[in-house]
């Protein structure tokens, strides 16, 4: 935990690496969740002009600059662990930025310890139609 508190989302080095090829190549980006409920899930890049967050979506925080959002219904499964955004080798989501790259975005997690969940418990994520 720092001065700042508890990031619920982070990502390796690699995957800031490829995020940030990503938006030079494509603009602004977002990033989903989408399915899954454990390590190895795939979340997936989108151009933010492209991809429309939903009134039920919360939004998780930033890695390389870019949001990273998941449906409020996922996020009771992942609620109590920090995401760990890391690239692997392989081909991403059938409509992520990085399928062509021949690396894919791969979610790893941690549980939170108790003094980081009695942090979240104060400072609930936001609702992405509140922001």
């Amino acid at each position: 935990m720092n001065d700042e508190g508890v990031a619920r989302v982070v990502a390796t080095d690699a995957a800031i690496k490829l995020i940030q090829q990503l938006s030079a190549e494509h603009g602004p980006v977002i990033f989903h969740q989408s399915g899954g409920c454990c390590d190895g899930s795939a979340p997936m890049c989108f151009p933010s002009n492209e991809f429309m967050v939903g009134a039920s979506d919360v939004w998780l925080g930033t890695i390389g600059g870019v949001p990273f959002y998941m449906s409020e219904s996922q996020f009771e499964y992942w609620q109590h662990t920090q995401l760990i955004i890391d690239v692997v080798p392989g081909n991403g989501g059938m409509f992520s930025l990085e399928r062509p790259t021949g690396l894919r975005f791969l979610t790893r997690s941690r549980l939170f310890d108790d003094k980081e969940n009695a942090w979240l418990g104060k400072h609930p994520v936001s609702r992405a139609d509140a922001l």
